[in-house]
This record gives C-alpha cells, structure tokens and sequence, in this order.
C-alpha cells in the first residue's frame, strides 16, 4: 500500500467578538504526515473514516480526519464501498429522505451518504477509485444522536440507496473535490485502496472542540 506522504498546516483565524466563548487561536494548528500515518496504520475497527483534530476557529469549528478505504474482498459482489449503511437497520432507527424511489428512477448501489450541514472537502492522498456523488437518499437511515458519525465525524447524516442523476469520476493522488451539505456521495471501483482527507467546517459547533484522535495524543512532536 502507499504511504500517505502529505502533511497538512491548518492555519486558522477568527473575530474576537464571536457569539461563542471560545478564543479564536493565535498560532497556526499542525498536523504532520507522520500523525496521518499513525491513524492510518491503526484504525479502530468500527470505521474507516477517522476524525485527526477539532479546533474552534469562534465562529465555527474546523475539522480534518482522514478517510482510507481499502478495496473490497473478491467476493463482495461488484466491488462498490459507499460510506453509507450496511445490512439491515435496528428497528428503532430515524428514517429520512422520500420512502420510495420515483418509477423507473435510477438507483445508486447501497451506500450513499449525505451530511445535513458539514461541507467536506476531499484531497486524494494516495490510492484511487471512483467517487459517486449526487441523487436524493431513499428510505435512509439518520444518523443517531449519539453515534460517532454525528457527533465525532460529520454531525446530523442520512444514508441509504439513492435515485436520481449521479456524477461518476474517477480520482487521482492529488485530485481535489468539495462535497456541499446535503449531497450523497459514495465510493465504488477502489483497485487497491483510496486515502484522502477531508476538511471538514463546522458551523453549528455540533463537532467536538479539541478533539485529538486518541492514536497521537501521546505521539512526540
């Protein structure tokens, strides 16, 4: 597998008289290639999305976390890894989006996802596959309060199939994509792998300042 080999500077600043109470920072915020290698190298195993750091700007938060997805086993069908649901939903789940696709409509393979307010911004850092984006989410789940997505990764999401007019492209060490909220995206056709990162504003604060992924917290400068 390729190595992730890009670090990343987030300079931040902020107005003093923001509504929020936090103190905007002073001094740029770092986060060097050797902590996106350490999260990389040790993911937990309930996801592949890994928030790195939350820093409050004031006005709202600035996140980054990076995103590897390794190519599907041989035997999962047509190779498609959306960043949505997978299997059957517990009963008690918050559906969104319209119930039914329309007659006819083009759906989307299964794992579709679209964050309510999070703009995301994708840079490819190494691997390739093909980012799908667009559609409207049908019969989705939402993303419980309590659950990681919603209050680590991407705050309030909905995931699920998807109909509609969808965009196909196929993406590249450094390629660049920013997903408005509200678009579903997924990924499909990863040969090997695909690693990027995702900056991510957060403008309702519902991600958590000073967030640190527990793999660098103790990682020497």
């Amino acid at each position: 597998m390729k190595k992730a080999v890009l670090g990343l500077t987030v300079l931040v600043t902020g107005s003093i008289g923001s509504v929020f109470a936090q103190t905007p920072p002073k001094q740029a915020i770092d986060i060097s290639a050797a902590e996106i290698q350490q999260i990389i190298d040790h993911p937990p195993s309930r996801s592949v999305d890994q928030q790195i750091k939350v820093v409050d700007i004031g006005k709202y938060n600035l996140a980054v976390g990076v995103i590897h997805r390794p190519a599907p086993p041989a035997n999962a069908g047509a190779g498609r890894q959306g960043a949505g649901r997978q299997g059957a939903a517990p009963a008690n789940v918050e559906h969104c989006g319209p119930a039914t696709a329309p007659p006819g409509a083009k759906i989307s393979a299964p794992g579709l996802i679209s964050h309510d307010s999070e703009l995301e911004t994708y840079q490819i850092i190494s691997g390739e596959g093909t980012l799908i984006t667009g559609g409207t989410i049908f019969n989705g789940v939402r993303s419980a309060a309590d659950s990681e997505v919603t209050k680590v990764l991407n705050g309030p999401s909905c995931s699920g199939s998807a109909y509609g007019d969808f965009v196909s492209r196929v993406v590249h060490v450094g390629d660049v994509i920013i997903i408005p909220p509200g678009v579903a995206h997924g990924w499909t056709d990863i040969k090997d792998h695909v690693t990027y990162l995702s900056v991510r504003p957060d403008p309702d604060h519902v991600l958590p300042a000073g967030y640190v992924n527990p793999a660098i917290k103790d990682m020497k400068p």
